[in-house]
């Protein structure tokens, strides 16, 4: 059965169709990526089956009681609040059941009111209903696994990535029946999606997502819905498939519509010397000429993006950096960084949010002073920064008129000349869009746009920050193939670890505290050779150091690393023993002193529970 159900859904934009008559359904335990085009409309569509958008016609069939939980792409966050504020108000409802239950629970005292009973079961059921037996435990796990700790600190102060971090923590808190995520990688460092990706896949959670994060659906997802020319593919199976399956379709197309081709030809030709008798025959032969015309000028294949510019010669000096130091205060960044750029490099970039990526690139464009170090480029090379940070225009500004400001005609990689509106086009920006204003653009397309005017300045040296957020496959697809064949440097700071894995020579680690580890192999071949090193670490004797005891780093004593172990088989004892507890609850029925004596029972190991799991955390982040 459907947890929900769409029917013939039409939805548009202006004089814009975003997508047109479709019908699909989601079951429970199913993991569903929508894979299009950028402009197609697929953050529009989740925002219909949320309800915080209609549709231009058709029917939306949810279950009854159905719990959606949904992340946006820019979560809208009250910038007045505080973390904790936000918690509240956002939970209200539960926190609201968790105060009635416990309210219930201390009116009901020693006594044998029946009426006291029965609101201690109706507490109860919904304590059930809204999973809210262990939430102050999972509040505090969930904070702690996003690294959201200081729960006063005003929304305003945090950065983009804290805010979607929050909000997914949020969201995933809920426990929904049905998750619906819009680009839930974008802005999160590499273990954090690693982590998610684990807890997706192993959850019986369902699930409707848009990402561009291909390892990330290749994982995660059993199902790939496409939409492409307002149709709606089904792919049973992960993205690998899809694209097997997606090339088998385009291939089948392209050579029907070749034989459509040489078909209207030879009909077209015998319709021009028909003879003047209209047979039966002759009818039905010209109303077949018309379908067989349509299916020769269908479209058979994706919108084709070029990514072809001139790029200035590069000479053989390129860049040079030595002795780099960076710090904000007493948080080191770059500490003693020195490196010689060679000739194609092609350099990633990984490590945890706010260990300085996003400064060094901004030290190296000229953006930012180092404290200390020396910056050489070349005469020769000519530098584009493509940065993480939203495209700048002004308001009312026009697609083509933005491109004219930087130039009026763009030399081509095989030296022909094309005009700013042909430009466009190559990036799938028809004229009909090239006078659309800026700010009517999609997410995907305006970063689609950032990319165009990044590489309309002909660079010889590339500075990409976080360059796959919001591109759609297809336009990902392309970049990777336009990197692949650049002859120019390129250094890149991306959590998209397919795009790293294809396209760098070595990384550039940043470790915290201004370390920076260079390593000459891709994302996948790094990850396994650190798991391997930490697996096989051998023991070292402890050398003792002289250092006053405040400035010794804690470390877990032998008694603390007991008692870790032995909460951890604590925790699990009670965890069961407190489901068996919330089964007899409901299973209590009219018996008030059974439900009493259980609720009680449940009251106290929950408290217990509680004190047991916040000492097992504190001793975790020692361990």
């Amino acid at each position: 059965m459907n947890l929900l159900a769409l029917k013939e859904i039409t939805k548009t934009y202006g004089e814009k169709i975003l997508f047109r008559d479709l019908s699909f359904g989601i079951s429970k335990g199913e993991k569903i990526a929508l894979v299009a085009n950028n402009g197609i409309g697929k953050s529009s569509l989740l925002k219909i089956i949320t309800g915080k958008d209609e549709p231009d016609s058709g029917e939306i069939s949810i279950k009854k009681g159905l719990r959606i939980g949904y992340l946006t792409q820019e979560p809208l966050l009250d910038q007045t609040l505080s973390i904790r504020e936000l918690i509240q108000g956002t939970h209200s409802k539960v926190l609201q059941i968790i105060h009635a239950y416990d309210s219930a629970l201390k009116a009901q005292g020693g006594g044998k009111n029946k009426e006291e009973a029965l609101l201690l079961e109706n507490a109860a059921i919904k304590m059930d209903q809204y999973s809210a037996w262990d939430y102050k435990d999972r509040l505090k796990q969930m904070l702690a696994r996003f690294k959201i700790t200081k729960l006063d600190i005003k929304i305003a102060n945090l950065s983009g990535g804290e805010q979607k971090r929050l909000a997914l923590a949020l969201v995933l808190l809920d426990s929904p029946d049905l998750l619906i995520l819009d680009e839930p990688t974008n802005h999160m460092d590499i273990d954090l999606i690693e982590w998610l990706e684990s807890y997706l896949s192993r959850s019986n959670i369902s699930l409707l997502m848009v990402t561009h994060d291909r390892y990330f659906l290749d994982t995660v997802c059993n199902r790939i819905l496409e939409i492409e020319d307002y149709k709606l593919y089904h792919h049973n199976g992960n993205y690998a498939y899809f694209l097997e399956k997606r090339a088998e379709r385009e291939e089948i197309e392209r050579t029907e519509t070749d034989k459509a081709k040489k078909l209207m030809k030879k009909e077209l030709d015998w319709i021009r010397r028909m003879p003047k008798a209209r047979t039966t025959k002759s009818k039905a032969r010209i109303q077949n000429f018309d379908k067989i015309k349509e299916k020769a000028k269908s479209k058979v294949s994706l919108p084709e993006i070029k990514l072809e510019v001139k790029s200035q010669r590069i000479g053989g000096k390129i860049l040079e950096v030595k002795n780099l130091q960076k710090s904000f205060g007493q948080q080191q960044i770059i500490k003693g960084f020195t490196y010689t750029f060679k000739k194609g490099e092609c350099i990633g970039i990984i490590g945890e949010n706010g260990v300085g990526k996003s400064t060094f690139l901004n030290i190296l464009f000229g953006n930012e002073k180092a404290d200390y170090g020396k910056i050489r480029w070349g005469d020769t090379i000519h530098k584009a920064y493509f940065k993480q940070k939203s495209l700048e225009f002004k308001e009312g500004k026009r697609v083509l008129e933005l491109v004219k400001d930087i130039s009026e005609v763009i030399i081509m990689a095989n030296g022909s000349k094309l005009s700013a509106s042909q430009f466009l086009n190559h990036f799938m920006f028809p004229p009909k869009m090239q006078q659309m204003h800026i700010e009517k653009l999609s997410g995907g397309e305006k970063r689609r746009l950032q990319l165009l005017l990044t590489l309309i300045q002909n660079p010889n040296f590339l500075i990409l920050d976080e360059p796959t957020n919001d591109l759609d496959l297809l336009t990902l697809n392309k970049l990777e193939e336009f990197l692949m064949n650049f002859k120019g440097c390129t250094l890149i700071v991306s959590h998209d670890r397919y795009f790293m894995d294809k396209l760098v020579d070595h990384l550039f680690v940043f470790k915290g505290e201004g370390i920076i580890e260079d390593h000459y192999c891709n994302y996948t071949e790094y990850r396994l050779k650190s798991d391997q090193d930490k697996s096989h670490k051998p023991k070292t004797k402890e050398v003792e150091v002289k250092t006053k005891e405040s400035e010794r780093p804690k470390k877990a004593s032998f008694k603390e690393k007991f008692e870790y172990e032995e909460l951890d088989k604590e925790i699990a004892i009670l965890e069961a023993k407190k489901k068996e507890l919330e089964s007899l609850v409901q299973d209590s029925g009219n018996d008030y002193e059974k439900l009493q004596k259980y609720s009680q029972d449940l009251s106290l190991l929950i408290e217990t529970l509680d004190e047991k799991s916040m000492r097992w955390l504190e001793l975790d982040e020692l361990m």
